[in-house]
């Protein structure tokens, strides 16, 4: 257990209910965190412990931890900081986003093409009837190869006598 004052507490718990989630460095000689005036390690023990208590959940990548609310978690903060229901993370906050205007791509869409290689509906691949277009090999189409050398394959041919 780490005796952590209550203003920095308070700290990390708002930054926390605001974001939603919240990243710390695996540097516990970190003097402040990046984003709260709290020391590393303070922040990373404050989380550990909600982490077992099952209000967050960790993820831990690249030296850094990843630390995201969980719905019990919300309800925690919420009445641990004495903030309405109205409140909620910008995590659970719906965006705004602009309507899109219309482009090359709902165009295509209207048409029922997607796409693909080629802009085909096949994705760009041959099929029987390229023959009669012409796009794919003939009948007499005999591919060769060079013999000896290299290109033998994963165990390199036979071995010698």
């Amino acid at each position: 257990n780490m005796l952590v004052p209550k203003k920095n507490r308070l700290a990390v718990y708002r930054h926390l209910f605001q974001e939603g989630v919240m990243v710390a460095k695996q540097d516990y000689a970190l003097p402040k965190h990046p984003e709260v005036p709290v020391p590393n390690l303070q922040v990373i023990k404050l989380l550990q412990s909600l982490c077992s208590r099952g209000y967050v959940t960790k993820q831990f990548s690249w030296m850094y931890y990843y630390y995201y609310l969980t719905d019990e978690g919300i309800d925690y903060l919420r009445e641990y900081l004495h903030l309405p229901e109205e409140i909620v993370p910008n995590t659970l906050k719906k965006t705004n986003r602009p309507q899109r205007i219309g482009g090359p791509r709902d165009e295509r869409r209207e048409r029922g093409d997607r796409g693909g290689f080629g802009g085909d509906r096949r994705g760009g691949y041959r099929h029987r009837d390229d023959k009669e277009k012409g796009t794919a090999p003939g009948g007499g189409f005999q591919p060769t190869f060079r013999a000896g050398g290299a290109g033998l394959g994963r165990g390199g041919g036979a071995p010698q006598a």
